[in-house]
């Protein structure tokens, strides 16, 4: 049974069921061969701004003052890391899936089922809380004209006032609250990705125009009323100040990978993907960079602990006009956020539904619109309806985790897979870079630049409630020991272990009680696995 667990497809069988649409009765064929560059480098922007510099980047730079913007640099190379790798996937493995093709191919079926099922997290779950967060900025918007819907149609039961239940219909003694804009975005972006890709991609590509537009102006007006002295110092609580951002720097970093799922929609995935990705990336930070810079300068740091940062520090120069703006921009990246996701998730689902993980349905491909239609409504029904009634926003760090463990694992795909000539291979790949002596001279010396603070996480005299917080830290020590002797003994590429490395170190930033609950939240997975996927498998039947 252990080596059924592990069963891997071959790069080529792969590409062959993606190519052989309807076999088996599966509809998984002739879908719309319509992105090119500046199409996946729209939908990553689109995936990547998105709520977080509307609203976490107050709380980075709070804590972290002007050297946020270290951290976005930090957090972009990071990423730029994991990124590299998928593009050398991509540029492999043509097909959708993600990460879950990725992993099938090198760890093997329970891997590959154990990232769908946390890429679920990251894509409908995560949903939610951007769905709320929509609903949020257009109430807002509205509140802004002078109109406003009734409270009880513009909340949720677990976060309504008593007020807002008081002033709500009842119905058999039960209040009804609703959240109905998240509902209806949802409903609106899913039937887009429903109807078709090319609708889809010229929406994403006008929401992206219009919001860099946006964010554009905002830092070139921004950058009149900045007071330097708001810059110094620079680290106002040290670089340990400006690491307590992490989780929300990543936050804003989320989706950039959700691209890789159209590899069967692109006009040529091996050149088009890894370009799309990078280019996106870079973009991002630079916008990220410049307007941490346009914050911190514009107001004092430690007055950013706020929901709505940029809308705030135009209000402190008397521009409320320009707080306006930013709240149509806000409205318009979140939907493009939502847009991106909404087509990630079923074509997840599909490739899982093409190798009998999942049922023939959610693999079927719409005959006219070229799109896997219901995976598409389940995914918007996964999101909607909890939308519609639950405050679901706690869900962001959850979502980080199941993230970076989907990256970990393509980090770590790509040490395993074959290296390929060069000179014949005519397509993206990772450079290979002797990480022997790297590695152990990099570790070290982040050791003992960080050893005050690893001093204190290995300080024991807090007792059991401050020492059960390090676990994942201490795990994390023992992974970096590890890959380092293997890296030393091995010579293992350096970008994949250093991809490998920051991203767990990034987890280890969130706190204890998303671990638990993500644990779980894999249980679970693991049990409709064993109960359905594992004796459903094409793989397994074959064998």
């Amino acid at each position: 049974m252990s080596n059924s667990l592990f069963r891997k497809k071959s790069l080529a069988t792969i590409i062959k069921d993606a190519k052989d649409g309807l076999a088996d009765g599966h509809e998984t064929g002739g879908m719309n061969k319509v992105l090119k560059v500046k199409d996946l480098t729209a939908m990553g922007i689109a995936a990547v701004i998105g709520a977080g510099i509307f609203s976490t980047i107050g709380e980075a730079s709070f804590h972290g003052g002007p050297g946020v913007s270290l951290l976005f640099v930090i957090t972009a190379i990071t990423c730029g890391f994991s990124a590299l790798c998928y593009a050398e996937f991509a540029s492999r493995v043509p097909v959708s899936g993600s990460a879950y093709t990725y992993s099938y191919v090198t760890f093997g079926e329970l891997a590959a089922w154990v990232i769908g099922w946390a890429l679920i997290l990251e894509y409908a779950i995560g949903n939610i809380a951007v769905a709320i967060s929509w609903s949020g900025y257009f109430n807002n918007l509205l509140g802004g004209i002078g109109l406003s819907l009734p409270s009880w149609l513009a909340s949720n039961y677990d976060s309504a006032t008593p007020a807002i239940v008081a002033a709500a219909p009842h119905i058999a003694g039960i209040p009804v609250i609703l959240n109905l804009p998240a509902f209806i975005i949802v409903v609106l972006v899913t039937y887009l990705a429903y109807v078709g890709i090319q609708e889809s991609k010229r929406s994403a590509n006008f929401m992206v125009a219009l919001k860099i537009l946006v964010i554009l102006f905002v830092i070139v007006v921004g950058f009149f009323y900045v007071n330097k002295a708001n810059w110094h110092p620079f680290m106002p609580n040290g670089f340990s100040g400006v690491l307590k951002g992490v989780s929300a720097v990543f936050f804003a970093y989320i989706g950039f990978d959700a691209i890789s799922t159209t590899a069967e929609e692109c006009e040529n995935p091996q050149r088009d993907l890894p370009k799309g990705m990078i280019y996106s990336l870079i973009i991002c930070t630079v916008l990220y960079i410049l307007i941490s810079f346009v914050l911190t300068g514009m107001v004092p740091f430690y007055k950013l602990k706020v929901d709505d940062p940029l809308a705030f520090v135009f209000d402190q120069v008397h521009l409320p006009w320009i707080s306006y703006l930013i709240s149509v921009s806000a409205v318009v990246a979140t939907t493009s956020v939502l847009l991106v996701f909404q087509i990630g998730q079923p074509r997840i689902w599909m490739s899982m539904s093409r190798d009998g993980l999942l049922p023939k349905r959610f693999g079927k491909i719409h005959p006219r619109f070229q799109t896997p239609s219901y995976a598409t409504i389940v995914t918007g029904l996964l999101v909607g309806v909890p939308a519609l009634f639950l405050n679901l926003t706690i869900v962001t760090d959850l979502t980080s985790i199941g993230t970076l463990f989907a990256f970990i694992l393509v980090c770590g795909g790509v040490l395993i897979l074959p290296r390929e000539d060069k000179a014949v291979v005519k397509r993206f790949q990772l450079p290979y870079i002797n990480g022997q002596i790297i590695v152990p001279v990099l570790i070290i010396g982040l050791a003992i630049f960080f050893r005050q603070e690893i001093g204190q996480k290995f300080s024991f005299t807090g007792g059991w409630e401050i020492w059960k917080h390090n676990i994942p830290f201490y795990i994390f020590v023992l992974v970096t020991l590890i890959m380092t002797m293997m890296s030393a003994t091995r010579k293992l590429s350096l970008i994949p272990v250093l991809g490998m490395l920051s991203c767990f170190y990034l987890m280890t930033e969130i706190a204890l009680k998303n671990w638990i609950v993500f644990s779980i939240w894999l249980a679970i997975g693991l049990t409709i696995y064993f109960l359905y996927s594992y004796s459903h498998s094409k793989l397994g039947k074959k064998a």
